[in-house]
């Protein structure tokens, strides 16, 4: 039950951020640049459709539900983060995404990511390390 209370204040994170952000113009403070945008591509922008999509969204948020006892928060985040992403995708073809690094090497730079990101990022780390008292 912890992984689906730490999902359930994830998506709501990520909605509160996206309402409160969705109007702002392109911020930078120092090598960070909030540039709220809608992204229709997938994951770094690569180009997958809803028949794609979908299958490989069930079958990674069941990976994450089946490992919750490896890392209750990992899987909470990933849950969190995959569902915010992809609720906004089934219901608005796009995802909003507002942070871009400046100073990461090469291509990386141009790459925007969102709350839901980092979460599902995050998450991901924590399930492959394993951490039981979380």
């Amino acid at each position: 039950m912890r992984s689906l209370g730490i999902a359930a204040a994830v998506w709501a994170a990520c909605a509160a951020a996206r309402r409160g952000l969705e109007n702002w113009p392109a911020r930078t403070y120092g090598p960070v640049r909030f540039r709220p945008l809608w992204n229709r591509g997938a994951a770094l922008g690569l180009p997958v459709g809803r028949r794609v999509l979908l299958p490989l969204s069930v079958l990674a948020l069941s990976t994450a539900w089946l490992l919750r006892r490896r890392s209750p928060l990992g899987a909470g985040l990933v849950l969190g983060g995959g569902l915010s992403n992809l609720w906004e995708r089934l219901c608005r073809g796009r995802v909003f995404d507002y942070v871009q690094f400046l100073r990461v090497p090469g291509r990386g730079k141009r790459y925007v990511f969102n709350l839901a990101d980092f979460a599902i990022f995050t998450g991901v780390l924590a399930l492959l390390r394993g951490r039981h008292g979380e």
